[in-house]
């Protein structure tokens, strides 16, 4: 699967490794999507992840950056997945599932119920992989427009809070 030993931990985007990535990340949409107009390729700098709203995420083998993402708290329901992005001689090793499946614990964490994302329409092997995570599509959401450039998913999240308690049945003991 991966060469070296694989970490994958929040780290501060305010790190030449990630605006690194960030850059790349960048020159990726623009490739991969060259005809979609630039208000509609939802770019989120290094400075606006570092806001406490933001939990950045850097995935490193033997110490080298290969890849990050990062979790961004709309409300206290709603967390986004932003900035997914593995180095190309990096993909095809799980490394995007199990940066997501941190991404995801991250939010479970925070007892958030619900996670969602937006891509672009031509990252065909991204949207791919969000759907064997169980991530289904879905409209617009937040402040996204419906634009026909992107795709948008959304997936249900287990809460821990009085609300998710209240809905289950309770296990009462019988005499």
């Amino acid at each position: 699967m991966t060469d070296g030993d694989v970490e994958i931990r929040i780290e501060t985007p305010l790190q030449d490794d990630l605006r690194a990535l960030i850059a790349e990340l960048n020159d990726a949409i623009d490739e991969q999507d060259p005809d979609t107009p630039d208000e509609f390729k939802f770019r989120m700098t290094a400075d606006e992840m570092a806001r406490p709203d933001t939990t950045t995420f850097l995935v490193r083998i033997d110490g080298e950056a290969v890849g990050c993402g990062a979790l961004k708290r709309h409300d206290d329901r709603l967390g986004e997945v932003k900035r997914m992005y593995l180095r190309p001689a990096f993909r095809g090793r799980g490394l995007a599932a199990r940066l997501l499946a941190r991404i995801e614990a991250e939010a479970q964490s925070q007892n958030l119920g619900e996670l969602a994302l937006e891509t672009g329409i031509g990252f065909a092997a991204a949207r791919r992989s969000y759907e064997r995570a169980g991530f289904e599509a879905c409209g617009a959401f937040a402040d996204y427009p419906e634009s026909g450039y992107a795709a948008f998913y959304r997936k249900t999240l287990a809460r821990r809070d009085a609300e998710t308690a209240a809905s289950r049945p309770l296990d009462v003991a019988r005499p």
